[in-house]
């Protein structure tokens, strides 16, 4: 599984992912996908193979439906929602802790394949 990061997410969780040896981009370190719309930036991280972590449900959901009508595929969305993994300074631990644990569960590229998935903390948590 390789994943990008939504803009509502520290990059720091990406290095932090990269540092464990996970194939992770972050929309906050590259500016050329920092004013893509949702579906935009879904179709450009089907290129690239990529998975989609983001909060933002109420947007990715419809698009998601959307390209499952039209029988395409998309490399997964994982959504966190902010009362189980709030973002913040002392919550980038957890959200390394619990995508890495997602990624290992899902290591080869298509193994995420059209799936969505919410995330939750680790078992071995921070």
């Amino acid at each position: 599984m390789r994943l990008c990061l939504d803009e509502h997410y520290s990059p720091q969780i990406a290095a932090g992912l990269r540092d464990l040896g996970r194939e992770v981009a972050s929309v906050k370190e590259r500016p050329e996908l920092e004013s893509l719309g949702d579906s935009e930036l879904l179709a450009v991280m089907h290129s690239e193979r990529r998975a989609v972590l983001t909060e933002n449900v109420q947007d990715f959901a419809p698009i998601i439906r959307q390209i499952a009508a039209e029988g395409r595929d998309h490399f997964g969305i994982v959504y966190s929602s902010p009362s189980s993994m709030p973002r913040s300074r002392d919550t980038i631990g957890m959200f390394i802790d619990s995508l890495s644990e997602l990624m290992e569960r899902f290591p080869g590229e298509e193994d995420f394949l059209n799936r969505t998935e919410w995330l939750s903390p680790a078992r071995s948590g921070r």
